[in-house]
């Protein structure tokens, strides 16, 4: 009976044995899923990728034919060179340049504004030459009209005279507006050479010195005589030699900014003479065919100040001679512009004469007083604040806007 029992015990043992081994392999089993297909985009399937655990020990993601692949992505390994990595910015665009006005449209815009502002004048002759009688009253007003227009006491009683005889021998059929217009234009000088030298001689450039007081509107009309040569597709270099005002040194940079002209510029307070000699240096240096130096503001009583616009002129003409010296007159300053007329030209041998503001308060008559007091022309003149209202003089134009 005891065998019976432990044989019965040990059957029982195997089969539990038995029973726990066939849970543990289904366990196994349900565990892992088999590895299914992807479908690739034409509706095919893939082979199954391997395992990681049963890849070869070459390959990594994206390795098709053995290739060194950079971990963590695909393609080709660049190499960066030594040294500072330099970034190239694309390249600046150049400046618009402005295109500076014409001399005709200038001339004509220069009878309009003359006719505006001046017209006053001519119109106050006519009006007294058209009476039905003119004695000496009317010729009285005739005088007083002409001396209060700045043109100034000898071509006054001159423009009288001539008026009286002609009027009085050709009689009362004489067209007067004709006549008083050949009398202006006489009296205004057409013979006078208004031709601006900036032409230099063996090569060299011409150089135009630029001078006046402070308030004349001397380094706009630098920067506005640029223009006109620019417009003549003549090379220029501007100094500025106004060394004492560094406003004046920057606006004179902008006007050479604006139509593609270099400025040559010293520190402030610096020698004028020796930036009109670096100007004029580079001048010749780059072939250009004018040089236009401006300087600094003089007042006429300074002796030493004007003692050194002297200098500069010396100092330049080591190298180039001075074709032009233009004295810049604030019309609107009447006899005291005669003044100033009078110092300068002692001291530079003044050639030209650029009257600014005339489009003012200014008084048509000074170009004639200027004219007679220095015998050197005006021959140029500032209409306004644009940067193209400078125009060439010219005396028919000039009389013409006069009358109106």
């Amino acid at each position: 009976m005891g065998e019976w029992l432990y044989l019965v015990i040990g059957i029982g043992v195997l089969a539990v044995v038995a029973i726990v081994g066939l849970v543990a392999t289904a366990g196994r089993r349900r565990g892992a899923p088999p590895v299914e297909a992807p479908e690739d985009r034409a509706g095919g399937l893939l082979a199954p990728e391997r395992p990681v655990d049963e890849r070869r020990p070459g390959d990594r993601d994206g390795d098709r034919d053995g290739e060194d692949v950079p971990a963590g992505g695909t393609g080709t390994l660049t190499e960066v060179p030594e040294g500072p990595v330099t970034i190239e910015e694309p390249p600046t665009p150049a400046p618009e340049l402005d295109r500076p006005e014409g001399t005709q449209s200038r001339l004509v815009r220069l009878r309009q504004r003359l006719s505006r502002s001046q017209g006053g004048l001519g119109r106050g002759l006519l009006a007294i030459l058209s009476r039905d009688r003119l004695d000496e009253d009317a010729w009285e007003d005739i005088e007083d009209t002409l001396l209060t227009a700045d043109i100034g006491v000898a071509p006054t009683q001159q423009l009288v005279d001539n008026l009286r005889t002609r009027l009085r021998v050709e009689g009362g059929a004489t067209d007067v507006r004709a006549v008083l217009r050949e009398e202006l234009v006489t009296l205004v000088d057409p013979t006078m050479d208004r031709t601006l030298k900036v032409s230099g001689a063996d090569g060299k450039p011409g150089v135009v010195l630029v001078v006046g007081v402070n308030g004349a509107g001397k380094t706009t009309t630098v920067g506005k005589i640029s223009r006109i040569l620019v417009a003549q597709d003549r090379s220029v270099v501007l100094g500025a030699a106004d060394t004492f005002r560094a406003a004046a040194v920057e606006q004179l940079a902008t006007w050479g900014e604006r139509v593609g002209v270099p400025v040559v510029r010293g520190p402030e307070g610096s020698d004028p003479a020796s930036v009109g000699f670096e100007a004029v240096k580079q001048g010749i240096a780059d072939c250009v065919d004018t040089v236009l130096v401006d300087t600094a503001g003089r007042l006429q009583n300074k002796a030493g100040l004007m003692d050194e616009l002297g200098k500069v002129k010396r100092v330049i003409e080591k190298q180039a001679e001075v074709t032009e010296v233009l004295l810049v007159l604030d019309a609107t300053t009447g006899q005291n512009g005669m003044v100033q007329a009078r110092v300068f030209s002692e001291v530079v041998d003044v050639t030209g004469i650029v009257l600014t503001k005339l489009d003012g308060s200014a008084k048509g008559g000074i170009v004639v007083a200027v004219q007679r007091e220095l015998g050197v022309p005006v021959k140029l003149v500032g209409l306004g604040e644009g940067p193209d209202d400078l125009a060439p003089f010219d005396a028919g134009a000039f009389v013409d806007a006069l009358l109106g």
